[in-house]
């Protein structure tokens, strides 16, 4: 058994690989070849410190030249600063294979699987991307986005790091960027990624164009939402990794009023990928991600792979 360590994934795992193994590992769900461990939470504070231990996991298929495993992702929470650790499991002999550290795939991971959601979903003539967010999260979801689709331009909006966010966008991806206000950034984004901490929605739902795709992903509790009730009523499907974790886990799904998401309106990406559905031009579309170990087990097995330890 092995320890791959962060310097090690970071120089083998591509987000283009990274959203490959992905759509991949959606595909094997929506087949019913894969299965998911639920996230469970333990929570508790001492002296000053809020303190988490949380762990979630998955067991994939054989795919190509990739082995069926079994994984869990386990991490840990300290006042809101985390470190993950995925172990990785042979499923032909139940020998554990490596355990790797997960700080840089989790931060490519949720950015990978909101594009492989907007290459099946967002309308192809997309130009304008708008972020909400300018943390870890926001910046990797202007890149792993940006590979997708062809924006002309990228619309920053955030409470702080705006700026810089914008100034990196150009310098690093080669696209105009600038700061706007939420109203602009809703009103006038075919694309729209949600990547904050707010608990309450960030804009207003009717502002949002006809046509547009919204990726949801700053949260993972019941009680925090980034979307309201008007955008959710308004898309033409709403779609989510697991239906499981997003009944459980997602509070713009929990905290949305009864009738607002008709149930036929949400779905999981990995069906959608197996059955795509048509859209309309005008179609509003919606995916909600809260993080699911399926793609933290597909990526682990990915640089497992790759390092020559499955």
């Amino acid at each position: 058994m092995q320890l791959i360590t962060e310097a090690q994934v970071a120089a083998v795992l591509h987000p283009d690989q990274a959203r490959a193994a992905l759509h991949a590992a959606f595909a094997q769900h929506g087949r019913g070849q894969a299965q998911v461990l639920a996230r469970h939470r333990a929570t508790t504070t001492q002296g000053s410190a809020a303190l988490a231990i949380s762990a979630m996991g998955a067991i994939l298929d054989a795919d190509g030249e990739l082995p069926a495993v079994l994984g869990t992702k386990v991490y840990s929470a300290r006042n809101g600063q985390y470190d993950f650790l995925v172990s990785l499991f042979s499923a032909a002999t139940g020998a554990a294979l490596a355990t790797l550290q997960a700080n840089e795939f989790t931060r490519l991971r949720t950015a990978a699987a909101s594009a492989v959601a907007a290459d099946l979903l967002a309308l192809p003539e997309a130009r304008t991307l708008a972020i909400f967010g300018a943390g870890i999260q926001g910046r990797a979801h202007a890149q792993a986005l940006c590979r997708v689709r062809r924006f002309e331009r990228v619309l920053v909006c955030a409470r702080s790091g705006g700026e810089a966010f914008a100034h990196d966008i150009e310098a690093q991806i080669g696209i105009a960027a600038k700061v706007v206000d939420a109203a602009t950034a809703a009103a006038e984004a075919d694309v729209i990624a949600t990547a904050t901490r707010s608990a309450t929605p960030l804009f207003d739902g009717s502002l949002v164009k006809p046509g547009a795709f919204v990726a949801a992903v700053g949260s993972s509790t019941k009680t925090a939402r980034e979307l309201d009730d008007t955008l959710l009523g308004r898309a033409s499907m709403v779609a989510v990794e697991w239906l499981t974790a997003a009944q459980q886990e997602a509070g713009d799904i929990v905290l949305a009023a009864a009738g607002v998401i008709a149930p036929e309106r949400l779905v999981e990406l990995g069906a959608l990928i197996v059955s795509p559905r048509p859209r309309g031009p005008q179609d509003i579309v919606v995916y909600k991600s809260v993080g699911i170990g399926l793609e933290d087990v597909a990526l682990a097995r990915l640089v497992a792979h790759r390092l020559g330890v499955c």
